[in-house]
Order: structure tokens, then sequence, then C-alpha cells
């Protein structure tokens, strides 16, 4: 059968890291794989709650169709999260999503079209990759250290590149590295993006999970132009299956996220809307994120032990003051999609650290979850998984 599909599928081949994870959702296997919260923290009694409070109370609207731009209550609800970080927005600049996934996504559609540029970490959100790459874009990467994407390499893309449409960045507990843009970066990079005249889309879903050092201001916090994209998500913080995120930015771009968004889905859930509301009205958010962190910590100490424990010692890993992920570095020969393989024989699994730079290349890493196993779990998995590094290295 001839079916003509559009060009932007042209290139179109199953995900690799779905049949990845695909193969990791076998009972006996322990997986650091995927980016899942922890389920037994999820505040179940209170949602039951939440869920009677709404139907009782406004049943026929959370069975009706809603406004594009989401449930108000709500978007008071998020400006007032956001201004304890710093960052005052009115409830018009802000707009609800399902999840930020689907922010990530209407963000591709308002600016790529084919061969246009996306400057980003690298490497970087392998959901990103894969939002933005739908609409034939290119990536230009920028490498990373300890303090997060490099200015001076940043500065040099931005020169080489004049017409890149956006400068795509997770400042606070990086996916897939765990690595936060420090204090000056996050000043620096507005500065760079004011005087080269490019956006920014700051993603920030793991920000409120900070169990370690101080609290830094988002990148928005310093944009004096409005040029700032700010994107952030309930996934993390409450619960990832009502499929809840939220964009701030400046009026010019939300009437043009609204339309594409009409256009989309019409509306986010909003029954999930104002249970989320209704939740946060009834229970102090913050009480439940500080437990939390205090769980997410302790897991995050309990991986960190292990490696220095059960790992070689010619590695390199991070070690994340918040957030759900840690990233491992082995010598250049190393193909880690290869050592997935090795390890899933000794029923360990993780994610190789390829898919996450957009150009390819980079084998020879691979990214920890530590939020969504137990701390038995991580002992025992962090032991096997050490097994067949030695194993590896020492051949």
């Amino acid at each position: 059968m001839a079916i003509q599909f559009s060009n932007r599928l042209k290139d179109f081949a199953p995900s690799e890291i779905g049949e990845i994870l695909e193969v990791t959702q076998k009972p006996e296997i322990i997986s650091f794989a995927g980016g899942l919260p922890a389920p037994e923290l999820f505040p179940i009694e209170d949602v039951k709650q939440a869920c009677k409070t709404v139907l009782e109370n406004q049943g026929a609207a959370a069975l009706q169709y809603s406004t594009t731009e989401g449930y108000i209550p709500l978007r008071k609800q998020i400006c007032e999260r956001m201004k304890a970080l710093d960052m005052e927005s009115p409830v018009e600049d802000v707009i609800i999503t399902t999840g930020s996934q689907q922010a990530l996504d209407l963000t591709g559609k308002i600016f790529l079209d084919e061969g246009d540029v996306v400057i980003c970490e690298s490497p970087t959100y392998l959901a990103a990759i894969n939002a933005f790459k739908t609409y034939q874009c290119k990536f230009v990467e920028i490498p990373m250290d300890d303090e997060g994407m490099s200015m001076v390499e940043l500065e040099k893309s931005l020169k080489e590149y004049p017409h890149a449409k956006f400068i795509y960045t997770i400042p606070d507990f990086q996916n897939p590295t765990g690595r936060t843009l420090s204090l000056e970066r996050r000043k620096k990079i507005i500065a760079l993006a004011n005087q080269y005249d490019i956006p920014i889309v700051e993603d920030n879903p793991y920000g409120a999970v900070r169990f370690a050092g101080e609290m830094l201001p988002p990148i928005k916090h310093f944009d004096t132009e409005g040029r700032v994209i700010y994107l952030s998500t309930f996934s993390k913080i409450f619960s990832p299956g009502l499929r809840l995120g939220w964009i701030y930015a400046a009026p010019h771009y939300i009437q043009r996220y609204i339309f594409l968004k009409e256009s989309t889905d019409l509306h986010s859930n909003i029954f999930s809307q104002m249970i989320t509301a209704a939740y946060m009205e009834a229970v102090d958010i913050e009480g439940h994120i500080d437990k939390i962190k205090e769980v997410y910590k302790e897991r995050r100490n309990l991986m960190v032990d292990c490696i220095e424990r059960e790992f070689p010692k010619d590695i390199h890993y991070t070690t994340p003051e918040g957030g759900l992920f840690l990233w491992v570095e082995l010598p250049p020969q190393i193909d880690t999609k290869e050592l997935f393989y090795k390890a899933l024989k000794n029923n360990v699994a993780f994610v190789p650290g390829a898919p996450f730079y957009p150009n390819g290349g980079h084998k020879n890493a691979f990214r920890l979850n530590y939020s969504n196993m137990s701390n038995e779990k991580i002992l025992e998995g962090m032991k096997r998984l050490g097994d067949v590094l030695k194993e590896v290295l020492d051949a």
C-alpha cells in the first residue's frame, strides 16, 4: 500500500530507548532506568478526598469542557509557588499543559521549521530531543562541567549560529546528569541571550526537589526582557499520572501557545486540574515535597555509597543536590549499550548515555535513577551492576 506520510516522518524509527525500557519491565529486574517518582509517596488518601470535594461541589464543571488556558484557581496557586522562587507572574502569563512534555512539543511547533537550530546542553533530556526533532531541527550541543553548560562555548555557538531559534536548558538537577547551573552562569546566560537576542526555554521539572545545598533563583528570575519561557510540572512533586504541567512566559509567547494548544487538545484534563487545586487548597504541598526530598536524599546517598564501594575506581560520577538522577562516565572504550545487555542478564538495568546526545557519539556513559527503587533494591541492584562493571573493565 503506497501510504504517503509527512516529510517529518521520513526518518521515523521506533524509539531505541523505548525498546530498552520495555525489556526492563520484568519483575525480576531491578531497574534504575526510568525517571519514575517513588509510588509509595503518592498522597492517595488526600487525592481521594480531593476527588470527593471536586465532585460534590463542582461535579458538572469537572466533567465539562473548559478553557484552553487552564483552571484559574490552579493557575493562581502556581503563581504563588513561583513567587516563592523569586518569580512574580500574573495569572494571565501562566497556562496549564498536559504535562511538561506537551509544553516541549508546543515549543517546537511555535519556533521550529526544517533546518532550524536549537542550542542545548550536551547531553540533554531525551524526550526534549524527540519533541524538537519531530520538527526537523538541528542541534548544537554545548559541553558541560560540574557547574552546568559552558558559557564560553555557548557564546561561540551564538556567534556561529546567529539565527538559532532558542537555547534549551535544564538548570536544576539536569536530566540526565543531575548537574546544576551555577548562579554566575544563570546571570551570564541571560546576558548572552539579551546580547544575541535569542529566547531561552528553561525546563524546570526537578527544581522543587532540592535536598542539599542552597536554592538558586530560576533563570527566569533574571529575565528583564521577557525572553525566558519557563516550563514546569506537577509530575515530580505530586502525581505524574494526572499529566499536568505549566508554561510561564511573556504575553507574546503565551498567546501563541494558547492558539496552538487549542488546536491540539482544546484543554488539559479539567478534572485533574480541579483535583490538584483542591489538594493544594486542603494540604500543605510543601510538607509533602519535604517528605519526597527526605526519601530521595537517603536513596541518593545510598546509591553514591554503593558506587564507592561496589564500582571499579576508574570511573566518574555526579553527586546531584536534588532531582532523580546521577550520571556515570566510564573509560572511553566502553560502550554502555553493550554493557546494558550484560547487566540485563544480571537482572539490573540503567539507561545507556548515547541517546541523550542529539548528534550521537559519547557511548561511554549511563544514567541511574535513585528515586524509584527501595533501599534494599538499591543495595542489591548496585552490587549486581558493580559485578558487571568489574567483569567488563577487568577483561
